[in-house]
């Protein structure tokens, strides 16, 4: 398609947007009476409306039932969770058996790491990306101390090559192959936070497969953003946010997946009554019996008022199906693409270096971009005339286009502020 830089144009796209109509589903921030422009899903999903209900069932329940409501509200507490198998097993392509919500990211990156982190005295190092996010580092760190392992020797990061932005997939799986034997586990994000960069899952899990370790990825900026299919690419393990592209809250519940060839395995875990032999639970046994299935995993009774939000994103998203959101995201921000160069050439010493790859097999909803000649004065512009985006050290602005609410419009009139704030500076 050829894009043009107008409103027409723009609003063209709109109105063959078969996805329009959910922009009206969602709680926009305001500015001066207008709906902002938001490119912040990558850090926090706008509030779907229809969110408020499910909570107010939960707290209506709560009200009637009291106690009774784990097990007579109209969708009982005891098994809440179960409502997301089939939507989370469609988003990340897996059986529903390998999926389970609880607790939040980090927090089930270091319990799966219990079950699939299990270092020898040779075969003890953990393979991550350069500039992995820093909760992840941290992860990654206290893990191999905690095991008595120093982290510099234990931790291997594939870092870029000097003057480039994003890590080779050739240099991921020489990497691998390098650390051989030696090799515990490879643990990164399926999306690379920083620059947005799509990691090719399914070669990485094969590579490290070969070489007798084990692979797990961290979704958060993966999930309901890109084509998953785990189950098919023989993860062995992930883990994801609810809060980004799936719009669930602030710090809301982490989906799981286990890969069902480990679902009947003698693998070490972290166990709580919440991951109990389901049928037995409430007899209070003394011995723990794990749930088949990714639920046995679960620890804690789960935070209901908090899945309640999730589970109105996740049926939104079984609504649409991740193909109609991916078409859309590919079209959407590849315009924004072609609106920021447009901009590039209207304004004599302005360059914006998009350092997010440029083939769509690497890339989904972020673009990131380097603002040489322009610094923060710039991000402060567009944050003070209604456009919500992200500010990374040292000149980086993310830019987020979600396919469920963002507009073709939205681009257009980012591109003409984003104009004005170069020009007025």
């Amino acid at each position: 398609m050829t894009f043009q830089n107008t409103r027409e144009f723009a609003q063209q796209l709109d109105s063959q947007d078969e996805l329009q109509h959910f922009r009206n589903e969602f709680i926009f921030p305001q500015h001066n009476g207008k709906n902002v422009i938001y490119f912040t899903g990558n850090s926090l999903g706008l509030q779907p409306k229809r969110t408020k209900k499910y909570v107010d069932d939960v707290m209506n329940d709560w009200g009637n039932l009291a106690v009774e409501g784990h097990f007579y509200a109209e969708k009982p507490w005891w098994d809440y969770h179960e409502r997301f198998a089939n939507p989370l097993s469609e988003i990340v392509g897996a059986k529903p058996s390998e999926i389970t919500v609880m607790n939040t990211l980090t927090v089930n990156l270091h319990l799966l790491m219990v079950s699939f982190y299990n270092p020898t005295t040779t075969r003890y190092k953990i393979i991550c990306e350069e500039k992995a996010f820093p909760s992840d580092q941290y992860m990654f760190q206290s893990q191999v101390n905690f095991r008595g392992y120093k982290s510099e020797e234990a931790i291997v990061e594939i870092k870029r090559r000097e003057g480039e932005h994003n890590i080779r997939l050739e240099d991921v799986l020489a990497k691998i192959n390098e650390v051989g034997d030696e090799l515990a586990l490879v643990l990164i994000g399926g999306v690379n936070y920083y620059t947005g960069q799509v990691f090719d899952m399914k070669a990485i899990t094969e590579a490290g497969h070969k070489v007798g370790a084990i692979v797990g990825f961290d979704l958060a900026h993966a999930a309901g953003n890109i084509e998953l299919k785990l189950h098919d690419w023989n993860v062995d393990f992930a883990a994801w946010c609810s809060y980004k592209y799936m719009n669930s809250g602030p710090g809301n519940a982490s989906g799981c997946f286990v890969h069902e060839k480990h679902h009947h395995a003698d693998l070490p875990r972290f166990a709580g009554w919440w991951g109990h032999n389901k049928e037995r639970r409430f007899k209070m046994e003394p011995q723990f019996d794990p749930v088949h299935g990714a639920d046995g995993w679960q620890v804690s009774n789960l935070p209901i008022l908090s899945l309640a939000p999730y589970l109105a994103s996740a049926e939104m998203f079984a609504e649409v199906g991740m193909e109609k959101l991916i078409k859309k995201r590919n079209q959407l921000t590849a315009y924004l693409e072609f609106i920021l160069h447009e901009i590039d050439k209207d304004i004599d010493g302005t360059e914006f270096e998009i350092i997010t790859p440029n083939n769509q097999e690497e890339r989904a909803c972020q673009l990131s971009v380097f603002l040489h000649g322009q610094g923060r004065s710039l991000f402060d512009y567009l944050m003070k005339n209604g456009v919500i985006t992200d500010w990374r050290e040292p000149n980086v602005i993310r830019l987020a286009p979600a396919p469920f609410y963002c507009s073709y419009e939205d681009m257009y009139e980012f591109g003409q502020i984003l104009k004005r704030g170069i020009l007025t500076k």
